[in-house]
């Protein structure tokens, strides 16, 4: 597995480097063989050192942690902590998908996702003037939209710590999102469900 360690705005010494690659090797090893790539990026949050790993494991799967600590050698540890028990809870499923990447990689949809400012916060009563505003694009990249059942789309969204997820439904064949609710519940929308509806 190929590990990059990072650092925003501090220095990543030999010695903390070194313990983060062989410790990540270590950890994700026990649990899946096969990763391809992992980065580590380390910053200060006012006191704390605060450390994001994300963990690339093949066909569009990425399991993604982050804490914060006083120390950094604890803050990386914290969060490979969290990426250990993500890979534990996965670990079955994750080895029977593998089996399967190359069919799933031709699957996917290729799609383009942006990243849009917040409405700026204005006091004002103008109603005219804030039904003009338009959310400005702040940052864009490209995603894979993966074909896969619900059950797979949710395992992919909480190893990717994501608050939503959008998949072509390998049952329906149709575009689903599953997302998390507020009361710690997953959410799913399925279009197909409304259109067997109307058409009854």
């Amino acid at each position: 597995m190929h590990v990059i360690v990072k650092g925003k705005q501090i220095d990543v010494g030999d010695a903390l480097r070194e313990h983060i690659e062989e410790s990540l090797e270590n950890g994700v090893a026990k649990y899946f063989d096969n990763a391809i790539d992992a980065q580590v990026t380390l910053s200060r949050i006012s006191h704390n050192f605060h450390t994001e790993c994300s963990v690339h494991i093949g066909s569009g799967i990425d399991v993604t942690a982050s804490a914060d600590h006083i120390d950094a050698y604890s803050s990386f540890d914290s969060t490979l902590e969290r990426i250990e028990k993500q890979l534990r809870r996965y670990k079955r499923r994750l080895k029977s998908h593998h089996g399967k990447e190359r069919y799933q990689a031709k699957m996917a949809f290729a799609a383009q996702s942006y990243v849009l400012a917040p409405e700026p916060e204005d006091d004002t009563d103008d109603a005219e003037a804030q039904g003009d505003w338009q959310p400005m694009i702040i940052a864009e990249s490209s995603a894979d939209i993966p074909d896969c059942s619900v059950g797979e789309a949710v395992m992919r969204m909480d190893l990717a710590n994501l608050p939503a997820m959008m998949f072509h439904n390998s049952g329906t064949q149709e575009l689903n999102v599953v997302y998390r609710r507020p009361d710690g519940n997953i959410g799913w929308i399925d279009p197909q469900v409304a259109k067997t509806k109307k058409s009854a």
